[in-house]
């Protein structure tokens, strides 16, 4: 009779926990929510990695856009470049990836491509004349994967400083960017380390690389790269900094 009673009221209890659906929701929101969590999670690190590249790839359009025009014009008529320009112009872009931190996770590299004869030279040469670099991150992927030339390259209408030549262009194998005879181009290569929302359980930090090409838009003196008193600062290469 002691052991009935409490098989029975188990009973009891089984039926009505049985007729129960008031916590039916509840549950079932319990068991979706790890998925319906992790999709929707997914779904922005998607739209911020889609929104990343667009930014990258519009930086780097813009300041080839931006070196292919600035300068200043000497007596000759002919558009002298000068290392205060390409500062200016590397302002904007740190300035457009402020939102990114582009500097610091990344790295710009403004190559001047050129197919001119120069003082010492007997004919047309394509070459890097000068390099200048923004940005932290160094090494593999980030520094020039399409040629590099030294820091005093074009800061000097020297063979010294004539740069490096470059005869099948720049860019990837089967798509080199070559540039006009007697002209140049502005060839930027953008390189960014992307940092996922969420960590890395739903995605791992990936490389967005991007490059911009324009071709130098006004009669530009290609003898060297300028700098005149005041002097400013050379962003060569062989610096680190956002």
């Amino acid at each position: 009779m002691i052991l009935a009673r409490p098989r029975a009221a188990a009973r009891r209890l089984y039926r009505s926990l049985k007729r129960d659906r008031s916590g039916v929701a509840m549950i079932e929101f319990a068991i979706a929510m790890p998925l319906v969590l992790g999709v929707g999670c997914y779904g922005l690190e998607t739209a911020n990695l889609a929104l990343i590249n667009l930014r990258i790839s519009q930086i780097a359009l813009a300041l080839a856009d931006n070196a292919s025009r600035v300068g200043t014009y000497s007596s000759l008529t002919s558009q002298q470049l000068r290392e205060v320009d390409v500062n200016d112009i590397f302002a904007a872009a740190r300035y457009q990836g402020n939102g990114i931190n582009l500097t610091a996770n990344g790295r710009i590299i403004l190559s001047s491509l050129e197919n001119v004869q120069q003082s010492y030279d007997t004919a047309a040469v394509q070459r890097i004349h000068w390099q200048r670099c923004l940005g932290t991150k160094s090494g593999t992927g980030y520094d020039s994967t399409y040629g590099t030339t030294t820091a005093a390259a074009g800061t000097t209408a020297t063979l010294t400083n004539a740069g490096t030549a470059a005869t099948s262009g720049m860019g990837d194998s089967g798509a080199q960017v070559n540039a006009p005879g007697g002209s140049g181009v502005m060839f930027v290569e953008v390189n960014y380390l992307t940092k996922p929302l969420f960590g890395t359980w739903l995605t791992s930090p990936a490389r967005v690389h991007y490059v911009a090409t324009f071709i130098v838009r006004d009669r530009r003196d290609f003898s060297q790269i300028y700098n005149p008193s005041p002097t400013a600062t050379r962003m060569t290469c062989d610096k680190y900094t956002a």
